[in-house]
């Protein structure tokens, strides 16, 4: 009789070469893995394949739709919803057993461990990311172009082990992708009809910063919560620098 778990692992995908191979050996304990890429020009569908999972291509795809396609192929009720740069610690997989055993909601929210160069951030917003990733398969992800989120499912319960999160290589990595995500996010903002103003440009990457270092306390973490509390703010100045570039732009005529 099968010891792996009844759920189907979903995990979008896009240029994860460099990391998919240990995403998909961790998770060989799950019935089912499927990978929905987004057209990757690296080796990440090959590594995928040769591991043995359900691989989806979808070329140009959005983080959602990719999610949600996954989700419509899986054959177990449960799913569990992954990146690449996201891992099952051993005290998760054992609640994810004993949840799955007897659930007692249609969806569980999971503490992120995020871990940044090398030291897990246990401050600031970070130290309390919560995100709903156990869900039944009935449910779709929201389209956004930046962190899309779980359709609201009421009644949602907890589970007290986390998912353990390492989004950065390395300190040039986070920039990239800090840059990445800015411009996304302020053209998700654009197309809302939103615009920069002088207080978006000054009042919010302070606000920022002061909500990690102060409220949220990171200045315990010594350079360590400065550094990451600069940080936090510098990717709120830029996401509101692209919406002004966006909106001082002349229209296409």
């Amino acid at each position: 009789m099968s010891d792996k778990l009844p759920l189907t692992v979903v995990i979008a995908t896009l240029n994860e070469a460099w990391q998919i191979a240990d995403a998909l050996d961790a998770l060989r304990w799950a019935d089912e893995v499927i990978v929905a890429d987004g057209g990757s020009t690296d080796d990440t569908v090959a590594i995928a394949r040769k591991r043995g999972v359900t691989v989806i291509e979808m070329p140009g795809g959005s983080l959602a739709g990719q999610r949600n396609a996954a989700i419509a192929a899986a054959r177990n009720e449960w799913i569990l919803a992954l990146d690449a740069d996201e891992r099952v610690t051993e005290a998760l997989r054992r609640e994810l057993a004993q949840v799955l055993a007897a659930p007692a909601h249609p969806a569980y929210r999971i503490r992120f461990e995020n871990v940044y160069l090398g030291r897990e951030r246990r401050r600031g917003r970070w130290g309390r990311d919560w995100h709903v990733r156990l869900f039944t398969r009935r449910r779709r992800f929201l389209e956004a172009r930046v962190h899309p989120p779980l359709e609201p499912i009421p009644g949602s319960g907890t589970l007290s082990a986390p998912i353990r999160h390492v989004p950065y290589r390395d300190l040039s990595h986070h920039l990239e992708k800090i840059s990445a995500y800015a411009r996304l996010g302020a053209q998700d903002l654009h197309a809302r009809g939103r615009r920069a103003s002088l207080w978006d440009l000054v009042a919010r990457p302070c606000w920022r910063f002061l909500r990690d270092y102060v409220l949220l306390g990171s200045f315990l973490d010594g350079r360590f919560g400065f550094v990451t509390s600069v940080l936090t703010a510098y990717s709120a100045f830029l996401k509101y620098v692209y919406l002004w570039d966006l909106s001082e732009r002349p229209a296409a005529g």
